[in-house]
């Protein structure tokens, strides 16, 4: 059971995007070098409807895209609260969905989402700004993914 430990409305998750992040505990990842350790732990308040629902009514147009940052224990579960955000919200404002996931491939159950980043996070090797990295953010285009993990990298004022 999915368990959210924080949530944030964040700006640099997803380029474009005003993202609520809703930081999920349980990672069985446990990367060295992780700046969310205490995300590792059973940590928080369960995953449901009425949790999910509120945060989108309390932030209603404000927010773009609901981000799922980590459920690697569960990513069916993952998927299934994208298809709910999608269900009662995607109609009336065109929510986006992203999940930030560990692993090194893309999820069997990516077809909720707009965009995914996968990837462990290898300190040696830097977050989706270093050119080094192992971590790749995607986006949905049409029935493709495209790798869009150079727009991290980019100046801002270009």
């Amino acid at each position: 059971m999915l368990k959210v430990a924080s949530f944030d409305i964040v700006f640099q998750e997803i380029p474009g995007e005003v993202t609520l992040a809703l930081n999920l505990s349980g990672c069985p990842c446990h990367c060295p070098g992780c700046h969310s350790q205490h995300l590792w732990e059973d940590i928080g308040e369960e995953m449901n409807a009425e949790l999910l629902s509120g945060l989108l009514d309390r932030y209603g147009s404000m927010i773009t895209c609901v981000a799922f940052m980590g459920g690697d224990q569960a990513p069916e579960e993952v998927a299934q609260w994208a298809e709910y955000v999608k269900r009662i919200r995607n109609q009336e404002s065109g929510i986006k969905t992203a999940w930030y996931s560990g692993r090194m491939n893309m999820p069997s159950v990516a077809g909720p989402f707009d965009y995914v980043k996968i990837g462990p996070y290898i300190e040696s090797l830097g977050g989706l700004k270093s050119e080094k990295t192992n971590q790749r953010l995607y986006k949905r285009v049409g029935d493709e993914w495209q790798d869009i993990t150079s727009v991290f990298r980019k100046n801002r004022f270009e």
